[in-house]
């Protein structure tokens, strides 16, 4: 029983070693699902799960080695006296060197940040290669639902759907059961039924916050809704915003001690404003 505790908890560590890097690495939860994003087959839902199990496998197999290796635990915690003393130097540096990974990492420093930052860099790639669904979890809303929030449609909506050849019961089906239905993922759907004319201006600016709108850049959230900066800076300044068209909805966010959401509400009334006759 040894033996296979020791063997198990090894082998667990490994895998969820493999799990951990590829989340790590995956798109976010909502570039994937849109795109249905796979790695070696296995959806990111299937590598959550495996690394959550896995970590539980875990856990289990090294509280077992915990039990059959308590005397070789004890003592660890014994002084060359023989006395049972908690924090040995051995124990106080673990627990030093665990406070620092914490707080470093709650409190972005070098190197913790820049590891942050590796992950962030492979996430903003992943959303740059399979493209952004307009709102989180877009393809759980069904077709009328969907045609409401992002301002199209409903009927012209199921009309380019039908021409392509593309298969639905009602527009009560979600476009993820629309799209598995028809052999496509929810952004190939998408653009068959919702036709974007990228950076044309030519789209009205949705009132629910994109998804990863908060790495989109001020001047680049402009220049895709076809606002007028000039009359956005106004707007914006009698609100007592002053954006840098520099930085990303995000990082004037964090200026200005609010929530990206918060801020983007802000610039959405202030499009409202400005388109208003």
């Amino acid at each position: 029983m040894r033996r296979i505790t020791s063997l198990t908890l090894v082998l667990s560590f490994v895998f969820l070693i493999l799990t951990s890097v590829i989340l790590f690495i995956a798109p976010e939860g909502r570039v994937a699902y849109w795109s249905d994003w796979h790695l070696i087959g296995f959806t990111k839902t299937q590598w959550s799960a495996l690394h959550t199990n896995l970590g539980f496998l875990f856990l289990l197999a090294g509280l077992m080695h915990l039990w059959f290796n308590w005397r070789a635990v004890l003592a660890y915690l014994k002084n060359k006296a023989r006395q049972m003393v908690v924090f040995t130097p051995a124990m106080t540096a673990a627990l030093l060197i665990t406070i620092l990974f914490t707080a470093g990492t709650l409190a972005l420093w070098p190197p913790f940040s820049s590891i942050l930052d590796v992950g962030q860099y492979f996430k903003d790639q992943a959303s740059d290669r399979y493209g952004e669904p307009p709102y989180g979890h877009a393809e759980l809303s069904s077709l009328k639902l969907f045609a409401q929030r992002t301002g199209e449609d409903v009927d012209k909506m199921q009309q380019r759907l039908q021409n392509a050849g593309i298969r639905f019961k009602s527009v009560e089906e979600s476009i993820l059961e629309i799209a598995q239905a028809n052999g496509l993922t929810a952004k190939e759907l998408d653009a068959v039924a919702r036709p974007q004319s990228k950076g044309s201006g030519s789209q009205s600016l949705p009132q629910l916050p994109p998804g990863g709108i908060g790495r989109v850049l001020v001047k680049d959230l402009y220049d895709r809704y076809g606002l007028d900066e000039g009359a956005m800076a106004q707007e914006l300044s009698r609100q007592g915003i002053e954006l840098d068209g520099e930085q990303s909805v995000k990082e004037n966010a964090a200026r200005l001690g609010q929530d990206p959401h918060s801020l983007y509400d802000r610039i959405y009334q202030a499009a409202t404003a400005t388109k208003t006759p």
